[in-house]
């Protein structure tokens, strides 16, 4: 008999091959139907994905137009701060004690002030103040020891009465 089995191998290879090749189709087209579903399904994924973005683009506008409307600035000034009181504190607090005096120059000059709501009235937001980045890092750039003896700012207030604090041209 393994005679025979012998034969019927040597006889058609042919058809050996070709019942090979049609295992391999049907197998790759199982496989090509499995990838369907998980392409439909990364698909899906990636129009929910788009969608969400536009949504997200959607609101950051509104955000963008809330930030200009705030920022109209009603009153602007250049103000030369002086700083140097500040080495009268013990090393290791004298940035720290020059954001403090920046901050009450601020207060004054701008005139923020916390008004206290009387009755009757509903309580409204009192102004903030906002230092920038620039400005922080132009006190403390060469360390907690020595903050610099004056430093030249622009204060901005805004139809709302806040007021932020950049650093003037040029610094």
């Amino acid at each position: 008999m393994a005679e025979k089995l012998a034969k019927e191998e040597t006889e058609n290879p042919e058809e050996t091959l070709k019942e090979e090749e049609e295992t391999t189709e049907t197998a790759q087209k199982e496989e090509e139907k499995e990838k369907i579903p998980e392409e439909a399904e990364k698909a899906e994924a990636e129009e929910k994905e788009k969608s969400a973005e536009k949504e997200e683009e959607e609101a950051k506008p509104q955000k963008a137009k809330k930030t200009e409307e705030e920022e109209e600035i009603v009153e602007e000034r250049i103000y030369t701060v002086p700083l140097g009181k500040a080495s009268i504190m013990p090393p290791r607090k004298r940035s720290p004690r020059a954001m403090r005096m920046l901050r009450s120059f601020i207060i004054k000059h701008m005139k923020i002030a916390a008004k206290k709501p009387e009755e009757g009235e509903e309580e409204e937001e009192p102004p903030t103040l906002t230092i920038s980045n620039e400005v922080n890092e132009k006190i403390w750039a060469r360390g907690i020891e020595k903050p610099p003896r004056k430093i030249r700012i622009r204060a901005a207030k805004d139809k709302d009465g806040n007021v932020t604090v950049y650093l003037a041209e040029g610094d």
